[in-house]
């Protein structure tokens, strides 16, 4: 299989709402930002992916729509997956690895501001025993951050002390939706308090992929995907112990991150509580940098969250801040759904 890897990234400065644009309108200037950092026109990408939710465009088929940021012609090789754009990744990768093209362009965007969101994501859960009692998404994380209280894995004030790192960090992050350290304000749903859970926002990120010397073209310190894994835990959350995420540590596992260490992780954590999780399950000590660009916390747009994981990681080694990154990706309640990449850079920045 021939290497691939992450020659550009870019994403748009995540806001609460951005209810006077478009899908189209919110791409486009992303498209056209990451295209331009490697000089790369439309019609020389031999593979586009998308990743976005019918449920929070709240139209079937709204894909096709966004279509528009990347143009009609010359005609293209394009996919969409109904998950966060870092699953669409996890295609292009694939198709690179294959031989079917040398690059790729990946892309997704969600809109979260125009309903509830978390009335949106409980339409991910078991249809017949969960999904007819409406626990939303915070409930379920809440949850499990009492899971983890129980177990004496945590407490309220080391709950806190994530947020409060998370929003300090973001201060470097120009595109990042929350910024500094805050109060943590009121409960949602106790345990987890307003600083405990992500912000509501829109949001659109994109990368492009190459592979072998095409890469190394494209751009001066490639991030090379030496691995990738996504796995699954039960749908049923009764069946799963909450204090851990074994599909985490098997993607892990299965993309090569136990073979040396990370210095770097970019770690897709809605709520500070699943932090605790993943840090645990992903083995990262306290020498690994973790989500310096402010992570969830400080901007989570649905769908495109992951992507911008995966993205900051690479934007790391791209600039000589990481030799060996690790981005992580989640979809579903309480950490269901798990992607894995481990990135890294050229042994000296040429």
């Amino acid at each position: 299989m021939r290497d691939v890897a992450i020659v550009a990234f870019a994403q748009t400065d995540h806001v609460r709402s951005s209810e006077a644009l478009s899908e189209v309108e919110m791409l486009m200037p992303v498209l056209h930002d990451v295209l331009g950092r490697t000089g790369l026109r439309t019609g020389d990408i031999g593979f586009t992916c998308s990743g976005s939710s019918d449920y929070l465009a709240g139209r079937a088929f709204s894909f096709t729509m966004a279509l528009d940021g990347v143009g009609a012609w010359p005609p293209i090789a394009e996919s969409h997956v109904e998950m966060d754009g870092a699953w669409a990744l996890y295609e292009a990768w694939v198709g690179l690895l294959t031989g079917e093209a040398d690059t790729a362009l990946v892309y997704s965007y969600g809109k979260s501001s125009p309903g509830s969101v978390r009335d949106v994501l409980t339409r991910q859960l078991d249809p017949y025993y969960l999904a007819p009692l409406w626990p939303d998404s915070v409930a379920l994380a809440a949850l499990q951050a009492q899971a983890l209280i129980d177990a004496g894995e945590t407490d309220e004030p080391a709950l806190a002390a994530i947020a409060a790192r998370s929003r300090t960090d973001a201060e470097d992050n120009p595109h990042a939706q929350l910024r500094g350290p805050r109060p943590q304000g009121d409960y949602v749903v106790r345990p987890l308090r307003t600083g405990d859970c992500p912000p509501v926002g829109d949001g659109a990120a994109a990368v492009v992929l190459a592979a072998g010397d095409r890469a190394r073209e494209l751009c001066e310190r490639p991030a090379w995907i030496r691995g990738m894994d996504h796995r699954i835990e039960p749908h049923a959350l009764g069946v799963r112990d909450l204090t851990d995420s074994p599909s985490a540590r098997l993607a892990a596992e299965r993309a090569g991150a136990f073979e040396r260490p990370v210095d770097t992780a970019e770690l897709h954590a809605p709520f500070t509580s699943q932090e605790v999780v993943l840090r645990k399950a992903l083995r990262l000590g306290d020498s690994v940098r973790v989500n310096a660009s402010g992570g969830a916390l400080a901007a989570n747009p649905v769908m495109a969250a992951g992507l911008v994981r995966i993205g900051e990681a690479a934007a790391a080694v791209h600039r000589g801040a990481s030799h060996r990154a690790l981005a992580h990706a989640t979809s579903g309640p309480c950490l269901q759904q798990n992607l894995v990449a481990v990135l890294e850079g050229e042994p000296h920045v040429r």
